[in-house]
């Protein structure tokens, strides 16, 4: 294993099969999770997204989806049985997962969170996900991606509207 986080070392405790990508982080250079795609020669529809959201203000979640696909809030908020969900502030997000903004991991959060996948990932053979630090994500089935955290699989994106 090329770096170790507490990401990694939760799936090696998990016995959750993975390997470990390194790609160029750079911040400033757009949406994270495309340039991770594109650094790391992956369709992006694979390489998917980690994001931390408040339903109703009050009950945090973590969503993973696929990179190029838009969050369907109003979906999430439902799941919960909430009006609405948005975005959690990086620094709350940093305090509950342990995890940097651009580094967020659905594995091994230092606060356990509900998890959602959308159902886009689990129609791919693997899938990237960040190992929880900026330019790191590990490869795994999306099948054990779920098992690992108990995540539930739900239609909560969707890819942008065609320009056609």
């Amino acid at each position: 294993m090329t770096q170790q986080t507490k990401a990694t070392e939760f799936l090696a405790a998990s016995g959750v099969p993975f390997s470990v990508h390194q790609y160029e982080y750079a911040p400033g250079g757009g949406l994270i999770g495309m340039q991770a795609a594109s650094s790391i020669g992956a369709d992006p529809a694979c390489v998917l997204k980690t994001l931390v959201v408040e339903v109703d203000r009050a009950t945090p979640v973590c969503l993973v989806v696929p990179a190029d696909h838009k969050v369907n809030f109003k979906a999430v908020a439902a799941l919960f049985g909430g009006r609405n969900a948005r975005m959690m502030p990086p620094e709350k997000s940093a305090e509950l997962t342990g995890f940097r903004s651009g580094g967020t991991s659905p594995f091994g959060q230092t606060s356990p969170m509900p998890v959602v996948l959308s159902a886009a990932a689990m129609t791919q053979p693997t899938v990237y996900i960040n190992a929880g630090d900026q330019g790191l994500v590990v490869a795994l089935a999306p099948a054990d991606a779920q098992k690992a955290v108990a995540a539930r699989v739900a239609d909560i994106s969707a890819p942008p509207a065609s320009k056609d």
